[in-house]
């Protein structure tokens, strides 16, 4: 069984440990608000990939399907929110300095609604590895499961990786670039997403 599994186990990895708008953000909170402070965003945007894929699996991703306009909105919508995002980063500061807050667990799981990548995966994981012979519930539940379980270290690592950076950003100047970079990289990702 497991055998059958090692293909979605590695898509999952993939999806998850790539850069994408949510990994950005984990490493950019990280590096704000270290590991701690990273956390309930950690935990929202893997559950809301794991509830997100699991009503995919169950026939959301059909709508996609059967109404391409909405995937063209939510590349829009996603986009915008993106460079939104990117403004937003690259005026912020680090440590207890920081106006802004990380975000919330609710924030993070609601941010998978206009996450393009997140609705890629979701849609491949229902299209291509849904188990054959289970029921869909039980299908889209492993595949949810396993999604999560493997998203959780993969964002960890993401966030993780702000924090071990986060020393070199006690000088306003490196700061500003590991910003302005990091904010970029969120601008570049909006333009791919809108391709």
């Amino acid at each position: 069984m497991w055998t059958d599994l090692l293909p979605l186990m590695t898509y999952c990895f993939v999806m998850s440990s790539t850069p994408g708008p949510n990994n950005v953000m984990l490493a950019t909170s990280g590096a704000q608000f270290g590991y701690r402070g990273a956390l309930p965003q950690i935990l929202g945007q893997t559950s809301g990939v794991a509830v997100q894929t699991y009503f995919t699996c169950l026939g959301l991703g059909s709508l996609f399907v059967a109404f391409p306009v909405l995937h063209q909105i939510l590349r829009i919508t996603g986009a915008v929110y993106l460079i939104y995002l990117a403004w937003k980063l690259s005026g912020s500061a680090l440590g207890a300095a920081a106006e802004g807050k990380p975000l919330t667990f609710l924030q993070s799981v609601l941010f998978q609604a206009v996450n393009p990548k997140s609705w890629v995966k979701a849609i491949t994981l229902a299209s291509v590895f849904m188990p054959v012979g289970m029921s869909a519930p039980m299908g889209a539940l492993l595949v949810s499961v396993l999604g999560l379980l493997i998203g959780l270290p993969s964002a960890s690592m993401w966030a993780l990786f702000g924090v071990a950076i986060r020393r070199l950003l006690t000088d306003p100047r490196k700061q500003r670039i590991f910003n302005l970079t990091m904010g970029a990289m969120l601008v570049v990702l909006a333009i791919s997403f809108l391709r």
